[in-house]
């Protein structure tokens, strides 16, 4: 694993969408078992580019996200590699139980993508917006989940997942956000990475939140606390051992997602913890409660998920040490 920091809260000139595509056409190329199902949402993702070079393992089920979680789950029990991608909301909710039996309990190689995670999904609306999706998929025995932050992530981990042999979610931002690593950085799955070294606090955030910890790890250092800062990619399997070195040698944890806390990363982290080093944490995530239509900046604001509330989290979790 090696990678290189960005972090200057800019915008990619690239969608994160297109990270996925730059990779699958990759992947469909060195491989004929890699397939793309889609839910009539091809151009959401620009799938249209995987249709036009492979269009005989390109496959749209329509508006039938649970017929499309079977199919999948067929086509990878004849030794596909199936790729299946829809709203965060349909393919989690809509289509778990499929997913569970079809792809989970067949034990076959099916990675779902799940695009507008919790409040990426904007103007979709409420009924549109996933906060609980991968707290589905991390109910699901061996199953992988992973919350991605930008276009070199994504593109990186979606090549990873290609070759696991197990059911996987992935949540896909397809635009609105910022730049965290340079080209060419590499992940490993189930593997954190160590943005910032600190001794203060540790501060583990995913996806959207990890430019948000960015910030709020900058804001914290010049009041002289000293920040350690993870980038917690998977969910499952999570990064135990990373875990509890950061709670051993900081002393206490903020967690940060977009997501309900409760069935999320918060939740997953407060179980490793409370087990092996029982630390003072918070959990900045969403809080109980349903999407709702808006502007993403009005919606980070509206859930408390920007920097400031990280911030006030660390200081309230650094103040129970």
């Amino acid at each position: 694993m090696s990678y290189t920091l960005i972090a200057k809260h800019e915008s990619d000139k690239r969608t994160n969408r297109d990270g996925y595509i730059s990779a699958m056409l990759e992947l469909m190329k060195e491989d004929d078992k890699v397939v793309h199902i889609d839910c009539d949402l091809m151009s959401c993702i620009n799938a249209g580019k995987l249709l036009a070079a492979y269009p005989d393992r390109t496959f749209n089920a329509g508006i039938a996200e649970q017929n499309a979680m079977a199919v999948a789950g067929g086509m990878a029990a004849t030794g596909m590699k199936v790729f299946v991608h829809s709203f965060g909301c349909f393919a989690s909710r809509r289509a778990f139980d499929q997913a569970y039996l079809a792809c989970g309990y067949s034990l076959v190689p099916v990675h779902v993508i799940g695009s507008d995670p919790g409040v990426t999904a904007a103007y979709n609306g409420g009924t549109h917006m996933p906060f609980e999706d991968a707290g589905l998929y991390m109910s699901i025995p061996n199953a992988i989940v992973i919350d991605s932050c930008d276009y070199v992530q994504t593109y990186a981990l979606t090549k990873k997942l290609a070759a696991t042999p197990q059911l996987s979610y992935m949540r896909l931002i397809r635009k609105g956000f910022k730049t965290i690593y340079g080209d060419g950085s590499d992940f490993e799955i189930g593997k954190g990475v160590t943005l910032k070294d600190g001794k203060d606090i540790t501060i583990i955030a995913s996806g959207i939140m990890v430019d948000e910890a960015l910030k709020a790890q900058e804001a914290l250092s010049q009041k002289g606390v000293s920040v350690r800062l993870i980038d917690m990619h998977t969910w499952k399997p999570l990064d135990e051992e990373l875990i509890i070195q950061a709670a051993k040698e900081t002393g206490c944890i903020v967690t940060c997602e977009n997501h309900q806390v409760g069935t999320g990363l918060g939740a997953a982290i407060a179980g490793v913890v409370a087990k092996n080093c029982p630390v003072p944490m918070e959990m900045v995530g969403v809080q109980n409660r349903f999407g709702q239509v808006g502007d993403q900046n009005f919606l980070m604001k509206e859930y408390n998920l920007c920097c400031e509330d990280i911030v006030a989290a660390a200081e309230k979790a650094m103040a129970r040490k």
